[in-house]
């Protein structure tokens, strides 16, 4: 019961209103990191992605945990369509990249369309000025598998190719968070000159 309501209080937590994080306009700080697409294990970099058009950065506790299932699942569903604004999407959280690698590639959730980094140490989220919330007692996952690390507030940073920041969403149920970017993606496609 103790872990339960340990775990029901860090979740509230980490949905509450994002105060500290970085806001519109500001700088986005550029990273790189080890992520996985459809369970194969690459090199992510901001800069580079950005080279393509805007990039959905994602921050979210956990792999294979209710919530984060459920983000992860709407970003897949939705994958074509932030495609067609010119936008990438990247998944980050403390995550090891093994624990990555499943959730990338499981149909259920990332179903190898969404890729998602490993922020082992914190050190990305905590230059977007998120928190870092330490697990006070071991938690399990959805798969009955202990969550070894600390979770990171859930938050989406919609960056634009200058590297600012044009939106940054928090506080809201997964769905409505991948349904807010979209439509953010998409009023920024909306503004860009046609070629």
């Amino acid at each position: 019961m103790i872990r339960f309501t340990i775990a029901c209080l860090l979740a509230g937590a980490l949905a509450a209103p994002v105060w500290a994080a970085l806001k519109e306009g500001d700088a986005a700080p550029d990273f790189r990191a080890q992520a996985s697409l459809a369970g194969n294990a690459f090199d992510f970099s901001l800069k580079e992605a950005l080279k393509k058009g805007p990039v959905v950065v994602y921050f979210y506790p956990a792999a294979f945990t209710e919530g984060c299932n459920i983000q992860a699942h709407e970003f897949a569903v939705h994958q074509d369509k932030f495609a067609a604004a010119g936008a990438t999407v990247i998944g980050v959280s403390l995550d090891d990249i093994s624990r990555l690698n499943a959730f990338s590639a499981d149909p259920q959730y990332c179903g190898g369309k969404v890729p998602v980094a490993s922020d082992a140490d914190g050190r990305i989220a905590k230059s977007y000025d998120l928190r870092v919330a330490k697990i006070p007692v071991a938690i399990k996952d959805t798969r009955g598998t202990n969550v070894d690390h600390g979770f990171v507030e859930r938050t989406t940073f919609i960056v634009t190719p200058d590297g600012k920041i044009a939106a940054t969403i928090g506080g809201l149920a997964p769905q409505d968070n991948v349904a807010r970017a979209l439509e953010t993606v998409q009023k920024l496609s909306a503004k860009r000159p046609a070629m």
